[in-house]
């Protein structure tokens, strides 16, 4: 790499490191033809990490071309083959494990120990579920009459363009990853805000083996990137996590070309505690939910539903769970579990979202304030709203940080009425150890994915995705991989005549 496609920087634990800030297409870093650059700010300080190049639509043109053409080899590759070098990529990320986790909190604001060590592994498992997935996509054979043979086959659809959100950089980057290992080419385009881990790891399929153009990366702007793959006639498909908004523009843009799309957007995940639940188990995974990555989860538990014989013990036993186990601090303090925000038009949104709740009347039990004691960074309090009305703002719209709102209910149906008032449909949970009323209330809720006992513990073996506003089309498990293909039908005839 030459100067001006690198660069040093030294994090705050002492580390150093060589960031690439080039494009990565063809296996090379490349400087962008835009000439445009987006800067990575330190969400801890507000301060600029580096700088990086900003594809613009020439740069998107060579990038997409170039998976194009790696795509007539790749996609006749055996999966023998891809899951090998899907299995030596895992290798690699483990063997980077460390100062993966410790640029990607540099860069997100995610407490390093407690957060994305965490996330990195993930990548692992999921690199590793893949290479497994590789060489096991197959048909089937489907009986007609004596004299017709019929078969199918799962094949790649071209080259796929994955958009990647700010909250989970590296780990919805291995989701998307996906579509390599089914036989696609791909285009991943990082979030504008949480560009490095993701330029870092671009490095790593040149040493795994991958061939040239099968796996580009770039950074750049939603708007002029982001929508260049959108719109570009070689692109086959688009997967986004992001904003319900954003979502709805891309649906909008591939129409012109009828483009496939995965859209996993928004959600405002309804949380019901009966009073028949394992109360502590309750209040610890409520907790996780929404305090977790700064309440930067799609399936944050930012709407909780509490029976109103247990309310308010409920209430004080998550405030006092909160306080002595989700401190805020510096992403490399070891003893930080909530860091700051990612950036700060998030940081502000949510001041925002924090004023409302109060002027509308909900009752402040903890938090409501901007943290003031970390300088310039971008620290919001975890917060917990009570006794709010379905009509608040923060009731209805999704937040995306650490701010939860508190509601109580009286029967079965009123829980579940409360729950699917909301446009979004991503994911719920139940709380209850009745074990007919928590399957069919299960059935009830509107929501792609439905926890029982547990709350956003995800796992890269069962499809994740949402309805209604939260998007459509799933990812991960088996689900996810025959989301990047598509079923060819064969006919053999074997004695027919006219």
């Amino acid at each position: 790499m030459s100067d001006n496609l690198s660069v040093k920087i030294d994090l705050p634990n002492g580390e150093s490191y060589i960031q690439p800030t080039g494009l990565f297409i063809n296996n090379e870093f490349v400087a962008a033809k835009s000439g445009e650059f987006i800067e990575s700010i330190n969400p801890a300080t507000g301060e600029i990490n580096a700088k990086v190049h900003a594809a613009g639509k020439e740069d998107v043109d060579i990038a997409v071309a170039a998976a194009k053409k790696a795509f007539k080899s790749w996609k006749k590759r055996a999966g023998t083959d891809r899951r090998d070098l899907l299995w030596k990529l895992a290798e690699l990320v483990d063997r980077d494990r460390e100062i993966l986790a410790s640029l990607e909190a540099h860069d997100s604001g995610k407490p390093r120990d407690t957060n994305a060590i965490y996330d990195i592994d993930e990548v692992i498992d999921m690199l590793k579920y893949l290479a497994g997935w590789a060489d096991k996509l197959t048909g089937k054979t489907i009986p007609t009459n004596p004299e017709k043979f019929a078969y199918t086959i799962h094949e790649p659809l071209g080259v796929v363009g994955c958009i990647i959100p700010f909250n989970y950089p590296l780990a919805m980057f291995a989701w998307k990853i996906t579509s390599i290992a089914a036989g696609n080419t791909a285009i991943f385009k990082s979030a504008e805000q949480t560009p490095l881990s993701i330029l870092y790891f671009a490095n790593l399929f040149k040493e795994a083996g991958f061939p040239p153009g099968v796996a580009n990366v770039i950074s750049g702007t939603g708007a002029i990137a982001g929508n260049a793959l959108v719109e570009h006639l070689d692109v086959a498909k688009i997967a986004f996590t992001g904003s319900t908004k954003t979502g709805q523009l891309i649906q909008k843009n591939a129409a012109i070309n009828l483009k496939a799309l995965t859209l996993e957007c928004g959600g405002k995940t309804p949380l019901i505690v009966f009073k028949d639940a394992d109360f502590e188990q309750a209040v610890k995974w409520t907790a996780w939910g929404i305090f977790n990555n700064m309440g930067q989860i799609c399936t944050g538990s930012s709407r909780v539903y509490v029976e109103e014989p247990i309310y308010e013990e409920f209430l004080e036993a998550l405030k006092k769970h909160v306080i002595e186990e989700y401190p805020q601090g510096d992403p490399f303090d070891s003893k930080a579990v909530v860091g700051p925000q990612v950036s700060k038009a998030q940081y502000e949104k949510i001041l925002g979202y924090l004023k409302s709740g109060k002027e509308e009347g909900a009752r402040v039990v903890l938090g409501g304030d901007k943290s003031t004691e970390f300088g310039n960074g971008y620290y919001i309090q975890p917060t917990i709203f009570a006794d709010v009305k379905q009509n608040f703002k923060i009731v209805q719209e999704e937040i995306f940080g650490p701010v939860v709102s508190i509601g109580k209910f009286n029967t079965v149906e009123e829980a579940v009425e409360l729950a699917n008032d909301s446009v979004y449909g991503l994911g719920a949970s139940i709380f209850t150890q009745d074990i007919t009323k928590a399957h069919t209330v299960a059935q009830d809720l509107e929501a792609g994915m439905v926890w029982i006992n547990s709350n956003n513990d995800s796992d890269v073996k069962i499809p994740f995705g949402g309805v209604k506003l939260s998007g459509y089309g799933r990812e991960l498990g088996e689900y996810g991989m025959h989301a990047f293909t598509q079923a060819k039908a064969v006919h053999v005839n074997l004695g027919m005549k006219l």
